[in-house]
């Protein structure tokens, strides 16, 4: 487990590096001017020698491949640099706002595992039931929908309609502290939005699994041991139809970190949603470096857990050669 780990962390450096150089080629090349989005309104009246004198201080009338290598210089020592557009340290930026993105994502991603593996393995026991052509027709409208879309469908009924739950935000308009109970009640609106929209794929890959296993030989030989079918379904068919639900847990990363940006956009939420846009349209280069680095460690950092669980939990899979 140790030597996989150790290879995936050499093969993720230099996926790293390029793109954090993407980014700043991309960034260099868009049509926004970081000056104007750092002077904001006072860019409106200011004459051309004073924006090039900011120009010069924040330094962007460097070359970007000049902006990468500082940046990368910095950051190999710690120092993510500082945000331009947020007046503030771009560690300070991400620390702020990550635990909230973090706690949106896991709460998302257990509940779209939980629920879709329950109704997977619903749907499979009973192959062309009303059941199985319910959920399965569920998943595929739902895989169908925008994510965006199913967020502004929930507030309508969930917080206009029905008035039970927050529309928006981390807490009570009033409230300067988070608690608990506020936190519970905000969180459930954008997390179940998030989770209905990576909850098709955990059904139908569930279903597919389980199905498959129903028909092969061991649970077949269960069955004629006299077998009860909940053991039979559970504990023979069940653990062999999850195994490819483990390789969707690394695939789905990109998918849940794109949702969450949507979602937490939506729903005000006080994750790296608003910083991410914000750094890209004001072209702020160590932020949008920073937050696109996290995301794709996030993603490789997905995919190597789903290849060591796969390695765990099937005998078949040897860690050693993968």
């Amino acid at each position: 487990m140790a030597r996989l780990a150790g290879r995936r962390a050499l093969f993720a450096l230099p996926v790293l590096l390029t793109v954090t150089f993407g980014v700043f080629a991309i960034a260099a090349a868009s049509p926004f001017d970081p000056v104007k989005a750092y002077a904001g309104n006072a860019a409106l009246g200011a004459d051309k020698e004073t924006l090039d004198r900011l120009r010069s201080n924040l330094g962007v009338d460097e070359p970007f491949t000049a902006h990468w290598w500082d940046w990368l210089a910095s950051a190999a020592s710690g120092d993510l640099g500082w945000s331009s557009v947020m007046r503030q340290p771009v560690a300070q930026v991400i620390g702020e706002r990550l635990v909230w993105s973090t706690l949106l994502c896991a709460v998302a991603f257990v509940v779209a595992v939980l629920l879709g593996t329950m109704l997977g393995v619903l749907a499979a026991r009973r192959p062309g039931s009303w059941l199985d052509r319910t959920v399965t027709s569920l998943a595929y409208v739902l895989e169908a929908a925008p994510v965006f879309w199913i967020a502004l469908l929930a507030i309508w009924l969930f917080a206009l309609q029905l008035d039970v739950l927050p529309a928006g935000g981390l807490t009570d308009t009033a409230s300067e502290q988070v608690s608990a109970g506020q936190l519970a009640s905000h969180i459930v609106l954008p997390a179940g939005v998030l989770a209905v929209s990576q909850l098709p794929w955990f059904t139908l890959y569930v279903r597919q699994g389980v199905g498959d296993a129903l028909t092969e030989d061991p649970v077949r030989g269960a069955r004629a041991r006299g077998l009860s079918e909940r053991t039979v379904l559970l504990g023979h068919a069940l653990r062999s139809g999850l195994l490819p639900v483990l390789t969707l847990i690394g695939s789905r990363a990109p998918e849940l970190i794109t949702g969450a940006l949507l979602v937490e956009s939506v729903f005000s939420w006080p994750g790296i949603a608003a910083a991410t846009v914000e750094a890209a349209t004001a072209v702020d280069f160590p932020l949008l470096a920073a937050l696109t680095t996290l995301a794709t460690a996030a993603v490789l950092i997905g995919n190597m857990l789903a290849d060591l669980l796969y390695g765990l939990f099937d005998p078949r899979v040897k860690l050693s050669e993968m």
